[in-house]
């Protein structure tokens, strides 16, 4: 997964962009994410897309632990330019498909450090990184890894649920507990971090009360039905302000409508059109990186799930891209 820089081929200043679909088919090729050059191909990147495939913190369903390669074979159709925001993330910046983290599937606490060590080792050769999970586990030593670089960073976590309860069974680590820690830890900015899109049953009240102590302000699933999503978009705008920003996307943030694919659907939630707006709105802040989570494609129909993710990577990227740039994205 981790080049050397002896070995690593450098880069023109031109940013390598994806393979050409008009030279070599969209459905043949290695599937790298939207087709882009892997990570030993350049001498550095501003972003690595990386997939971290582990599901063992789930409380449901299993099997997220295949959601970075089906993400990836679902991005074959992401083109260079992106008319939404205006920009061609792959020839704005070096955009690169940096593989896998290997992480321990018997050993939370292992897989944990083996995850926070290898996002370490990637910012060698990338400033940023966009990783595809995995269970929500994986959020909490990814955030442990950039808070070593920014220090606190707000949060905007899209999610159907909080993800900041204490303990499952007795664990303190798992896809429902990795915003608690991190508040605990001092890795977020408790005065800039927010969810988007909670919806469904709590076990209790004092759930709220508890995400509120720990540093986050809520817009739910029923304030975008009711105010739409620009008053959202006002909302997290306002709390986020100028921080540093980690955004941390759980796919169960859409309806089931939309994203079947995933270990715990809610209904009532976001369509994709909201999310990819919402993101959209993001372009002039500090993105500092983003996972997207919890896709698993054993309960996925036609890559509904999967073309959904990739286009949510891609406009996170799309985000993440400068805008005083002049490249054309030929391919």
């Amino acid at each position: 997964m981790q080049p050397s820089r002896e070995t690593a081929k450098k880069h023109s200043p031109v940013p390598r962009g994806p393979v050409d679909a008009s030279i070599v088919p969209r459905f043949a090729g290695i599937a790298t994410f939207a087709r882009l050059p892997r990570l030993d191909e350049v001498d550095r990147a501003d972003i690595a897309v990386v997939g971290v495939p582990f599901d063992s913190g789930v409380s449901y369903r299993p099997g997220a632990r295949f959601g970075p390669a089906h993400v990836r074979e679902a991005s074959r159709l992401l083109r260079p330019y992106n008319p939404a925001q205006d920009v061609f993330p792959f020839g704005a910046q070096q955009v690169v498909d940096a593989g896998d983290i290997a992480a321990n599937p018997f050993d939370i606490t292992a897989a944990v450090a083996e995850i926070e060590a290898a996002a370490r080792e990637l910012r060698i050769l990338a400033d940023r990184l966009v990783v595809i999970g995995g269970d929500h586990t994986v959020a909490l030593p990814l955030l442990r890894s950039v808070h070593e670089v920014h220090g606190p960073v707000a949060v905007l976590h899209f999610d159907a649920h909080l993800d900041t309860w204490d303990t499952y069974f007795g664990a303190p680590v798992t896809h429902g507990t990795p915003f608690r820690r991190a508040s605990e830890e001092g890795l977020i900015d408790l005065e800039a971090s927010m969810h988007v899109g909670i919806r469904g049953p709590l076990y209790s009240k004092s759930d709220l009360e508890d995400d509120s102590r720990l540093g986050f302000a809520i817009i739910t699933s029923e304030f975008i039905e009711e105010h739409g999503v620009e008053a959202a978009i006002q909302r997290l705008r306002a709390r986020i302000g100028s921080a540093p920003l980690y955004i941390s996307i759980d796919i169960d943030v859409l309806d089931p409508a939309h994203a079947p694919g995933t270990g715990t659907p809610e209904a009532g939630g976001l369509t994709s059109r909201e999310l990819l707006r919402m993101l959209r709105a993001l372009s002039d802040l500090h993105i500092v990186g983003a996972d997207v989570v919890e896709v698993s494609p054993a309960y996925d129909h036609a890559q509904l799930t999967a073309v959904a993710a990739s286009h949510v990577v891609y406009e996170l990227l799309s985000a993440m891209a400068p805008r005083d740039q002049s490249a054309d994205g030929a391919q």
